[in-house]
């Protein structure tokens, strides 16, 4: 099971993004998926997620700018940013919990992350 995140890249302020995060392998459902982001010398920090119900919450520092959404016959979410700031600068990476066919049990995997850029 990977988890591909994609997407990043360098866009000026104000301006607008959207990641994708993929789920491939062998996999019966997916569940939760985050987004979590980690500049420079900060701890990574939750910024959105999704239930597998399509609930959401989102950190305060992005709601109103920010949307996730999935599709799960993609077996894709994504992260719709908008009004970005110099502050969104960082690393996006997603987080999914999945459940696999190899013993039918829920495991939790990381993407490898996409570097988003914010110039002013």
């Amino acid at each position: 099971v990977q988890l591909q995140a994609s997407g990043g890249g360098l866009v000026q302020a104000g301006g607008s993004l959207r990641l994708s995060c993929a789920a491939s392998g062998s996999i019966l459902s997916i569940g939760a998926v985050g987004w979590y982001r980690q500049a420079p010398g900060i701890q990574r920090e939750l910024v959105a997620r999704i239930t597998g119900a399509g609930s959401t919450n989102y950190a305060d520092s992005v709601k109103g700018r920010f949307t996730i959404s999935r599709d799960n016959a993609k077996k894709t979410v994504y992260l719709q940013m908008n009004s970005l700031k110099d502050e969104d600068t960082a690393v996006y990476y997603c987080n999914a919990d999945i459940l696999i066919t190899a013993g039918l049990r829920w495991s939790e995997y990381w993407g490898q992350g996409t570097l988003v850029t914010v110039s002013s």
